[in-house]
Parts: structure tokens; sequence; C-alpha cells
């Protein structure tokens, strides 16, 4: 979503509604997105045990769980 809000070539109301997001949603992570670029091109790799690194393996794991349940519930209603 923040991709396409850089490339400008919709209006933010249209990318709202495509979205389904409040205009100034998008445009709060349209700012951090570029105030925060940067550091893609850092060099060296985040410390394993850093606290965002720690967050990061937490959400995916909660994503997976997420994922199977969904899969199970799909099948169960088929």
């Amino acid at each position: 979503m923040v991709i396409e809000a850089l490339k400008e070539r919709m209006s933010m109301s249209e990318l709202s509604r495509k979205f389904e997001l409040q205009p100034h949603q998008i445009i709060q992570w349209k700012k951090e997105f570029l105030e925060n670029a940067d550091g893609v091109f850092e060099k060296g790799k985040p410390d394993k045990g850093s606290d965002s690194e720690k967050e990061k393996d937490r959400l995916s794991k909660a994503i997976d769980e997420l994922k199977v349940e969904n899969d199970f519930f799909k099948d169960a209603l088929r």
C-alpha cells in the first residue's frame, strides 16, 4: 500500500477506498516509510537478540498459527 502511495498514480481518496483505510493512516505510513527508508541500505544485519527481531519472530509465529487455524476452519466449512 505504501508503494502505491509513493507512486502517486491514485489520489489519496482512491487509495483509501482501495485498501479500506482512512487517508490519514496512509499518510502516516507513507511518512514513516520515508523516514526509515535509509535503514534498508545500512550495512550489516540486525542483532538477532534485538527487541525488534524478537517481535518479528513473535509476529511471524502468530501469523503462522492463524494460517493453520484459518485452513482448519475452511476445511471444516466444506
